[in-house]
């Protein structure tokens, strides 16, 4: 599968020393398979006049059967806690993968409504139901990014 990663920089080595820890999925290196996505995740940078550059990797399948992944199919009771804990820097799970939806600007506004306790999660999954999932996965371990993982290249948008 081929994955990308935007960023300012070209990262052939991904490592997760350089993440932050209180987002989405965790500390992780983060992905995508949607180039789209990724191309927009790369406006971030050029808004503040940096390079905007796009990293591409061959993904080793065979990580999804024999390496701990946590998958999110759809926002869900499950995915919104997972999200909260994670942002909240209490997630203790060890999972060598994470895959599931973003939360984009409109899910993120519905996740700190929860998150400030403004909406319960009721009203949450309810709001959420309407957002079409984008992807993203999150590698959690070194040990799985240097296995599984591979530069194939990059260029700048």
């Amino acid at each position: 599968m081929i994955l990308f990663h935007a960023s300012y920089v070209e990262i052939t080595k991904p490592d997760i020393l350089h993440s932050r820890v209180e987002v989405d999925f965790g500390r992780g290196f983060y992905m995508t398979p949607l180039i789209g996505q990724a191309e927009k995740w790369c406006e971030k940078f050029r808004k503040k006049g940096k390079a905007a550059i796009l990293n591409q990797y061959n993904f080793n399948e065979e990580a999804l059967t024999k390496c701990r992944v946590l998958r999110f199919d759809s926002y869900s009771e499950d995915w919104l806690d997972f999200i909260v804990n994670c942002r909240r820097g209490r997630d203790k799970t060890e999972y060598d993968i994470v895959m599931g939806g973003v939360a984009n600007d409109k899910v993120f506004n519905t996740v700190e409504l929860y998150n400030d306790e403004l909406i319960d999660k009721a009203e949450a999954i309810k709001r959420l139901r309407y957002e079409k999932p984008n992807a993203q996965i999150a590698f959690r371990t070194q040990k799985t990014i240097d296995r599984y993982l591979r530069f194939e290249g990059s260029w700048t948008l």
